[in-house]
């Protein structure tokens, strides 16, 4: 790992600025100059988020215009698609509802960069169909269940280390101490990434996911910086593992790949950067979210320390309870006809998974998490359809093994301090959770 080691050793991700400090220092200094959020159904606005309001904003929506548009907001004209029914419609025409970078992408921030930065966004889940098949098929080997199989072990140990390192009976922050924790540690893993530079991961991770930063030139100027920097570093991995034989880490894989082998640089650092949020943000907060999800409800942890054979179940329920990815936009290539509501060719429309695992027409008391809810793998925490999450079963056997042996040490965490979730409408999220261990 020495020549891997070296490709980090100028950065130091312990006092680099985080991503949210940034965007929050920069909102404070121009407060006065931000658009403002005032409509009734405007939902991406990031405040309701961070607030932890926006159950009943969704709520009310669903009920009453479960497809609607909203006009003149700071992110322009969307249209909102809040049911699982409506929501799977939409993803299951990928030919009518484009995903591709070029049409505008994922989010529902418009991509108005230079570029570098646009082709930087050009991963195959910001890609249709033809293109986006063959470098998903490229991806696919390294989360088939034999993997899953071959990684459990060395999940387990390290789910183990952290969780016996942890104090009994004084505040910590989770989100640092265990959430980033494992997830950076299975990146780091499933990359071959160099292991005393993982926390990077994380670091970029965040800087590639606050979608927020696009609202300011100044902040996607920096965010530039970050990515170029991300890329210079696995530039220099790619170029050691193409003059060796393919190995099963992923990034060997993509290198070694017929699909990815001769891609344009910035493409293969937009799929870098697309498998590192994927396999962090996502997995790190539904952890957090199961630990504040079970001290909220106790009698569900009681469930599974009666009967951990529930846990399985439980991790469905959990990860549609927490949906760590807020939303997903797509852009109509044609006029079409959803629920009623005619969308016109080139109208952005934001499906709103969130609002979908909360739907009450799937969901009986869908605001509250029951580890026996019969139906709990109907959620859409991972999509639908063709860009259904590659990554769903590494996260699954992720909070499953975590689950199981907090269980099996019958550990149980209170939140006993401030939970700090993040301002934004995409990763729906934590940046800080105090809590305290005890033992039952």
């Amino acid at each position: 790992m020495s020549d891997q080691a070296a490709v980090l050793d100028s950065a130091d991700y312990r006092t680099s600025p985080t991503a949210r400090d940034v965007f929050e220092n920069w909102k404070s200094q121009n407060a006065d100059r931000l658009p403002v959020h005032d409509q009734r159904w405007d939902v991406g606005n990031p405040d309701i988020y961070h607030d932890d309001n926006w159950q009943p904003i969704f709520k009310e929506m669903r009920a009453e215009g479960p497809v609607n548009k909203v006009t003149g907001t700071p992110f322009g004209d969307y249209w909102n698609v809040t049911t699982i029914k409506a929501i799977q419609h939409v993803e299951s025409l990928p030919k009518i509802f484009s995903s591709d970078w070029q049409n505008g992408g994922i989010t529902i921030l418009d991509m108005d960069i230079a570029e570098d930065e646009a082709r930087a966004a050009a991963n195959f889940l910001s890609m249709d169909p033809p293109e986006h098949s063959p470098r998903r098929r490229t991806v696919a080997p390294a989360f088939t269940p034999a993997e899953m199989v071959r990684l459990t072990d060395l999940v387990r140990e390290r789910t183990c280390a952290v969780l016996d390192s942890l104090p009994i009976g004084e505040e910590f922050d989770w989100v640092q101490r265990v959430s980033i924790e494992l997830t950076t540690g299975m990146l780091a893993t499933i990359f071959d990434f160099p292991w005393h530079h993982r926390k990077a991961l994380s670091f970029w991770s965040d800087w590639l996911s606050e979608i927020g930063l696009g609202q300011s030139q100044e902040l996607s100027a920096m965010r530039m910086e970050v990515i170029m920097e991300m890329a210079g570093c696995f530039h220099k991995l790619w170029e050691q593992r193409l003059s060796a034989e393919e190995t099963p880490d992923l990034l060997s894989r993509m290198i070694h790949s017929d699909a990815m082998n001769k891609m344009d640089p910035m493409e293969f650092m937009s799929n870098m950067a697309l498998l590192i949020v994927g396999g962090n943000d996502t997995t790190r907060n539904t952890m957090t979210g199961i630990i504040e999800a079970l001290d909220c409800f106790p009698e569900q942890r009681a469930k599974l320390e009666e009967d951990p054979g529930l846990i399985p179940n439980a991790v469905q329920e959990c990860i549609r309870y927490v949906t760590p990815v807020a939303h997903m936009r797509r852009t109509a290539m044609e006029d079409y006809e959803l629920d009623g509501q005619l969308i016109r060719k080139g109208d952005k429309v934001i499906l709103w998974y969130i609002s979908g695992n909360r739907d009450e027409t799937v969901f009986d008391e869908a605001d509250r998490l029951i580890v026996t809810r019969p139906n709990a793998r109907r959620h859409i925490a991972f999509g639908y359809g063709i860009h259904r999450c590659i990554g769903a079963r590494l996260a699954e056997m992720q909070l499953r093994i975590l689950i199981e042996e907090m269980v099996a040490r019958r550990m149980r965490v209170h939140v006993t301090g401030e939970v700090e979730r993040l301002r934004q409408n995409f990763i729906h999220g934590f940046s800080s959770a105090k809590v305290t261990v005890e033992r039952g």
